[in-house]
């Protein structure tokens, strides 16, 4: 009897969670691992999400939201505890492809995130003239 306690530990203490995940995917999780910019805008105007921007620090540097977190995705597995558990973490990137990675990685960690899928580029031409206002405007209230 112990033994098989023992086994059935085992079996669950050293499963894979990308294979949970990936057996689990299905068209809700496809919907739900993506964000626009204007509802990512909203969560985050809410206190309900955070962005983290997983580029290169080189890349942060020339050019950023002061808003967003800079996390390299080299670094995020020795840097996930930096990032709030209780709410959605949005991965951004100029794009979306390194961005999904992040999403991927954190998920299979337990956190709750979604990819921003028009990107930095996306939010940047979202984000002008009277939208650049309400968001900060709204932001600070």
């Amino acid at each position: 009897m112990r033994f098989l306690l023992f086994l059935c530990f085992a079996v669950f203490a050293f499963a894979d969670p990308f294979d949970d995940y990936l057996s689990k995917f299905d068209y809700a999780e496809r919907n739900g691992m993506k964000i626009k910019s204007y509802e990512a805008l909203e969560l985050y105007k809410a206190g309900k999400a955070e962005f983290v921007d997983i580029r290169f620090k080189e890349e942060y540097a020339v050019w950023n939201f002061p808003f967003i977190k800079n996390i390299p995705l080299n670094e995020l597995p020795k840097r996930i505890s930096e990032m709030d558990k209780s709410k959605l973490i949005i991965t951004v990137c100029p794009h979306y492809d390194r961005a999904e990675m992040a999403r991927l990685y954190l998920v299979t960690k337990g956190y709750k995130s979604r990819y921003l899928t028009d990107g930095l580029l996306g939010l940047a031409a979202y984000l002008r003239g009277d939208e650049a206002k309400e968001f900060v405007d709204g932001a600070t209230k």
